[in-house]
């Protein structure tokens, strides 16, 4: 099965982690819709969340598309905990950033863009809230156009690929000789960030969310990983019985229980030389529950315990 990691950020109270209920309940993960302001969202799972209705800490959620496994991460959208957001970004394959149609590209929207350009991390764009009065899609799209990038397209748009044309000079040569464009040289496009694809919608109404999930399933690229083993960290946690977590992505080969995993401790000088410690567990992660694993394969977001002194931003064995 092809696994891909999809982070979805934006400025606080655009509805992103509305948008992730939204998903999961959408993929059949969960059977019912929770809601920020109900204090019952699936993955705002820290008390302190549900009281303030905004997400402070990162969590993730696994879901399935077809042949595609997804782990979807929900970052932190206030300013105030944008390290952790950032941290997350080097685990990335694809973005969705989410904008509020009522608000448009804001100043932490930029940033968030700026960002994402920095990590090369491919980006779709979920223009929320459409469901309120005085929004028009035509006058956000164009501020897209100018505040965030060219390459922009709503993928509603009736001329959808002479729009797309314009974007790279492959998708250009097609629809030259074609009249038409192919779904995988559309995902090259979006892969190389070329192309931000963008769709408009309501996820508190469910509506054209749907149409965001096929657009993801149609356009976005397979990572090919090397075979040796390399992960890299991006968080690190704590269970409620106060065992050590290391969040980590596994970027090459497969990780097993019970294998042994040579590093350098966090602080740590050269004299100390590195740190030879034995994975004890492999968990797979959604939302507060988890699932026990023998393996982590390239491509998947798991915790592990047993190391007792990583940091985030770590590379482990390849990395």
């Amino acid at each position: 099965m092809r696994h891909i990691t999809i982070g979805i950020l934006a400025h606080v109270d655009a509805g992103k982690t509305t948008l992730s209920e939204c998903m999961l309940y959408l993929s059949g993960q969960i059977r019912k819709l929770g809601r920020v302001d109900h204090k019952d969202a699936f993955l705002d799972t820290y008390e302190l969340e549900r009281e303030r209705g905004i997400t402070i800490f990162s969590k993730q959620a696994e879901l399935k598309m077809g042949n595609l496994g997804i782990t979807l991460l929900d970052t932190p959208g206030h300013v105030d905990f944008s390290a952790e957001m950032e941290r997350t970004l080097q685990v990335l394959d694809y973005a969705i950033l989410v904008i509020s149609a009522t608000d448009g590209v804001q100043g932490h929207t930029r940033t968030l863009w700026r960002l994402l350009k920095h990590y090369n991390v491919p980006t779709f764009i979920f223009v929320n809230k459409m469901d309120m009065q005085g929004t028009n899609a035509e006058k956000v799209q164009a501020e897209l156009k100018s505040e965030l990038s060219d390459g922009c397209v709503d993928f509603s748009s009736q001329d959808l690929f002479e729009e797309l044309a314009m974007c790279s000079e492959p998708l250009l040569d097609e629809f030259m000789e074609s009249g038409e464009l192919t779904d995988a040289h559309i995902a090259q496009a979006v892969a190389q960030r070329e192309v931000f694809p963008c769709f408009y919608g309501s996820a508190l109404k469910l509506d054209r969310v749907e149409t965001l999930i096929q657009g993801l399933s149609r356009f976005m690229c397979e990572r090919n990983y090397p075979d040796d083993f390399s992960a890299r960290v991006y968080k690190i946690g704590r269970d409620d019985r106060g065992s050590r977590l290391t969040f980590l992505k596994v970027t090459g080969g497969c990780l097993r229980v019970r294998d042994k995993i040579e590093y350098k401790a966090h602080g740590g000088d050269e004299a100390k030389g590195l740190l030879i410690e034995k994975i004890d567990q492999i968990r797979k992660y959604s939302g507060e529950k988890y699932e026990i694993a023998d393996v982590a394969e390239a491509g998947e977001i798991v915790a592990v315990t047993g190391l007792s002194s990583t940091f985030p931003g770590q590379g482990l064995g390849g990395e």
